[in-house]
């Protein structure tokens, strides 16, 4: 058992060291806690006891004890407490934990202690938390995949969440975002009877022209509802938005054209260039100091992948009784997008294309994330450049991605409006792309027009990077099975020329209120699938967002807990049951879903064993009683009635 735990101990530093998280072995290297320790002897006697590891992040402490064994993780009482016995605390990593993590907090001066108890291994096991106080109580929080929770960086959010059960950070500014756009909603609909599509154009325009701020080419003072022609408040905007553009080195001219007829509702439009009664102004003055105070700032001055013109837009649409849904347009959230750039392990040197880009999340996520590696501001510069490409159909979504790219300090020089499917893959391929992200129209292929399936999109995407690039994609479960004549082809010949990498089942509330159940596909460009190459399949729907009333989708207790696991499972840092994740070849005709290839390999436990043998039991003896026995023979290697005849 000794080597076993041994085991347990290892893989439980690794996944310390993984999360930046700096531990001592059997003591501390603070002075304060390793004296208190050496008077924490388990069995009582006052010698020196450790637990496993301690960790102190900021001011709070972490506590680890480990057992090999599940059934070692835990000893109740019989009113449903920890056992406090010498017995229980010796033998069970959450009871062990707890009585050292106990004795921290009541005799020093570190108050705020996290005991954690950990059994298993890095296939099967469990990892319980404790929140404990300096007297006799404590929290049980919910058990955790990994330890990335106790991280420098997250463990005060952490505490936030589960210790204090307020609202983050992250949480009160989704829940602002939604409270914003209704809000901006509502006064686009009173004051300007605006169209659905205008909507988010006016707010990407002003906030094109407020960027001209800074550069002095635009004063929301200057917006006096002067109705002179050339000199309305429209124009005024209009001004500040192609003195924007020109200084992006936005070009050629028919694509700032292109992006100028797009704004130009706000000079068109009657109703937004008069003067209100009730607002005492225009509705655009009203719209802009609306959106300076409550958007502008957040995306200029805070350094997130949020898409926050794409998060207006999504909700506009929803506002106006509409999704986007008619044309295949369903908006991916910030978190899938940061996600699927993990997924394909994306690299500051990588060229990234999204070649149906909508408002551009995952340009946004992308950049960021490649920022945030990049070696100085000449690197900075060439990310912003020459490694993002998007391609967008519809034109109004192709300027709100132009805006959003103009406001995060890149040219946008590498978006293009026009049709993907229509656009030569070997003339695409010139761009020099190494990871391809997409979120591909949905439910718009038909047998009279195969071209529109996700999976013809998906092949085009593979057709159209460099060999040995990565692509994640996120469509619809039903593209994974491939029913359809035409989609059996597609699979078959996608197979034929790239490899299929892994398929991961998202929550299906991911695309919350629209009825879409989606999965992300990994693939591999240009090398043709072996058919011996053995690919992920893993069941993520419990990915730790749940949906709130009034908000929608937003980042659980757990969300940062469970794609930290996930990413260990993907990237073969760890191992995990099937029931997360199956490891098979696959074959076209194949459904690429988790639940087509899953098994239960799950072993028995003690407990599960002696349950099933005293379930057993209890049935025999309640056949028996009914003068059934007879049911029992043939397994007791007795003879039945055919033999004994």
């Amino acid at each position: 058992m000794a080597k076993e735990e041994v085991k347990t101990d290892l893989w439980v530093a690794s996944q310390l060291k993984d999360c930046n998280i700096k531990f001592d072995a059997q003591g501390s290297h603070i002075k304060e806690i390793d004296e208190t320790l050496r008077t924490a002897s388990k069995k009582g006697t006052g010698k020196v006891g450790y637990p496993e590891y301690v960790a102190v992040i900021d001011d709070f402490v972490l506590v680890i004890e480990d057992k090999f064994n599940i059934d070692r993780q835990a000893k109740l009482t019989d009113k449903k407490v920890l056992a406090m016995d010498v017995k229980s605390i010796t033998d069970y990593a959450v009871n062990g934990a707890y009585y050292y993590g106990k004795h921290i907090a009541q005799h020093s001066s570190f108050k705020k202690v996290f005991a954690v108890g950990v059994s298993g291994d890095e296939k099967h096991h469990v990892i319980s938390p404790l929140w404990l106080d300096d007297r006799d109580g404590y929290k049980k929080l919910p058990d955790i995949e990994s330890f990335v929770s106790f991280s420098p960086q997250n463990i005060r959010e952490y505490y936030t969440r589960y210790v204090l059960e307020e609202p983050t950070d992250v949480e009160k500014t989704t829940a602002q975002i939604l409270k914003d756009a209704a809000e901006l909603h509502e006064y686009l609909r009173t004051y300007g009877t605006l169209k659905d599509q205008d909507k988010p154009l006016v707010v990407a325009g002003i906030l094109l022209a407020l960027d001209e701020i800074e550069y002095h080419g635009f004063d929301i003072n200057s917006l006096t509802g002067d109705q002179t022609q050339g000199m309305r408040d429209g124009d005024k905007l209009m001004h500040a938005i192609k003195g924007r553009l020109t200084r992006s080195n936005v070009g050629p001219d028919a694509k700032k054209d292109k992006l100028l007829v797009e704004f130009s509702v706000l000079q068109t439009s009657f109703r937004l260039n008069e003067v209100n009664d009730t607002l005492g102004k225009t509705p655009l003055k009203y719209y802009t100091e609306f959106v300076y105070d409550r958007i502008f700032r957040n995306i200029k001055y805070q350094k997130t992948s949020e898409d926050f013109i794409g998060r207006f837009y999504g909700e506009f649409m929803r506002y106006s009784g509409g999704d986007g849904q008619t044309l295949g347009i369903i908006l991916t959230p910030r978190h899938i997008t940061d996600l699927m750039c993990d997924l394909v392990d994306l690299k500051a040197n990588d060229v990234v294309l999204d070649p149906t880009c909508g408002t551009g999340g995952f340009l946004i996520s992308a950049m960021h994330k490649m920022l945030s590696m990049a070696n100085g501001e000449e690197q900075k510069r060439h990310i912003k450049k020459k490694q993002l490409y998007g391609i967008e159909l519809q034109s109004n979504m192709f300027a709100v991605a132009a805006a959003n790219m103009i406001l995060r300090g890149d040219g946008n020089s590498n978006l293009v409006c026009t049709d993907f499917l229509m656009q030569n893959p070997a003339q695409v391929q010139l761009k020099g792309a190494t990871i391809g992200l997409m979120n591909p129209p949905y439910s718009q292929g038909t047998k009279a027009d195969p071209e529109q399936y996700e999976l013809s999109f998906i092949e085009r995407l593979l057709d159209s990077l460099t060999t040995g690039a990565k692509a994640a994609v996120i469509v619809p479960q039903s593209s994974m099975t491939g029913k359809s004549k035409a989609e059996k082809v597609f699979k078959a010949s996608i197979l034929k020329n790239h490899t299929l990498e892994g398929v991961i089942t998202c929550n299906t509330n991911t695309f919350y209120g629209v009825g879409v159940n989606p999965v992300i596909a990994i693939f591999t460009a240009h090398e043709p699938h072996d058919k011996d190459h053995v690919c992920k399949f893993i069941d993520f729907r419990n990915d730790g967002h749940d949906v709130r009333a009034h908000i929608g989708l937003v980042e659980g207790d757990s969300a940062k807990d469970k794609k930290k696991h996930l990413l260990d499972v993907w990237f073969g840092r760890v191992e995990a049951p099937s029931k997360f994740c199956v490891e098979s070849t696959v074959k076209p005709d194949d459904e690429w879903l988790h639940s087509f290839y899953y098994f239960n390999d799950e072993i028995p436990t003690d407990a599960d064993f002696e349950k099933a043998i005293s379930d057993y039991l209890t049935f025999e003896f309640s056949m028996v009683m009914q003068n059934r026995e007879y049911l029992f023979e043939d397994a007791k290697g007795g003879d039945s009635d055919e033999e004994a005849e």
